[in-house]
Order: C-alpha cells, then structure tokens, then sequence
C-alpha cells in the first residue's frame, strides 16, 4: 500500500501520516527524516543535499527523488509506505512516477486533508511550543494547565513565528501555487481520495481507514 499525502501546511496530514504508519505497519517517510538521516550517515546523496542546504538553498528535485526512491526500496518498504511532504510540486510528482515506473512500481492513493485556509490560520494561531523542553499545546484543543506555562518542564509556551498568521498566510499561497496543483494531477490518475480535515483528529482517522480498508 504505497501513500501520498496531501494536504496544506496545518491541515494535520503528518499526524495522519503517522498513525496510517502504525495501523498498517509500513514506514511514515518525510523528507526531513530523509535529508536528516543521510546527512548523519554520511551517504554520498546525503552529502551532496548538505552543500545545498548549507547555502540557504532548496534541494533540488532529481535529487530529492533520488534520496526518496533510496529509502522507498529499503526492506521496510516492501509492504509500501506513507510518503509526507514529497512531492510538493508536479515537477517531483512526474519525477517519482517516472522513477516507480522503472522498478516496475506505481502509487496507490494520494489522500487530501482537505481544509479551508481560514480554519489553518486560526488553527496554527492557536498552537503554543515551549522553547525550553520542545513540547507543543494548542489554546483550543490542547491549553497548558496553567496559561503560557508548559505542563511538561514549566517553562514559557510561545506562538512561533512560523505560526503567526502573516507567515501562515505565506505558507498557504506557496501551497496553493506550488503544491494544490497536484489534487488534479492525482485525480486525473484515479487515486485522489479526499477527507475532509475540519472534523475531530478520530473522525478524519477512521474516514482514511474507510477508504485503505480494514
């Protein structure tokens, strides 16, 4: 069962990620994890996205494909996987088809959390962090027991820049240029499901576990 996951930035998609992972017992892959793990072993790929993110500057993506078709082949992979935060643009998307099609392989689903922008601003602009321990919390749906102080280590909760609704809002219309064009591509393929990501974490769970089966 190989997955993409679709969605805008706060729309919730990792977490869906990673529970999808557990139930079905197949590897949650972001690129993040992927960037990060090369780089720590030292992999000839993984040197190679370090010169690029040491200037500041994006990986591009043959080699972004590159790194995930590496990982996608590993042991782990072999009763499929959730892919989370790759691809983002249709460039990539054509990129990983291309490189599946090769080894005789193609994606299952790509499943959208669909959410409409003005929940995502206010939903991020709920979200608190504590800089001292990591731990995050939300005003709404996760408050600290006592206002801006973490429950975990007692320290200040903040709202992070990257959560401010101007930066949110930025983040949104990237997606929206860049990465909503692939809800089309996926559909034209006939394996775009969409859920509807507004309701309760369980609810949008137990909808993605309707559509992949029991």
């Amino acid at each position: 069962m190989k997955i993409i996951m679709l969605g805008a930035p706060g729309a919730g998609k990792g977490t869906q990620a990673k529970r999808i992972a557990g139930k079905y017992n197949i590897p949650h892959i972001s690129t993040g994890d992927i960037f990060r793990a090369n780089i720590k072993n030292g992999t000839e790929l993984g040197q190679k996205a370090k010169q690029y993110m040491d200037q500041g500057l994006l990986v591009p993506d043959e080699l972004t494909c590159d790194l995930v078709m590496d990982r996608i082949q590993q042991d782990d992979c072999k009763n499929g996987f959730v892919l989370d935060g790759f691809p983002r643009t249709i460039p990539q998307a054509e990129a990983l088809d291309e490189a599946l099609k090769k080894i005789g392989q193609q994606m299952d689903y790509a499943i959208d959390v669909d959410v409409p922008d003005e929940n995502i601003v206010n939903r991020m602009g709920g979200r608190r962090a504590c800089l001292s321990c990591g731990a995050t919390y939300h005003v709404e749906f996760n408050p600290t027991k006592e206002e801006g102080v973490c429950d975990a280590c007692g320290a200040q909760t903040v709202l992070r820049d990257d959560d401010k609704p101007e930066t949110v809002q930025k983040r949104l219309t990237v997606y929206h240029e860049q990465t909503q064009p692939l809800i089309e591509y996926y559909s034209k393929q006939g394996i775009l499901k969409s859920v509807d990501g507004t309701q309760p974490m369980e609810t949008v769970f137990d909808a993605i576990v309707g559509i992949l089966g029991a």
